[in-house]
């Protein structure tokens, strides 16, 4: 389940899986689907 946080004044969605932030919530809702709930790759 995506979950919405505020920050900057703006509304982020977030993988509850891995923890990645969106600025869209269906971009969250589509890589949820597919997030195998390890940290992401952009953070190694």
């Amino acid at each position: 389940m995506v979950e919405t946080t505020e920050r900057d004044g703006a509304t982020w969605y977030r993988c509850e899986g891995c923890g990645m932030m969106f600025d869209d919530e269906a971009d969250a809702e589509q890589h949820e689907q597919n997030c195998d709930e390890e940290d992401p790759s952009y953070i190694q």
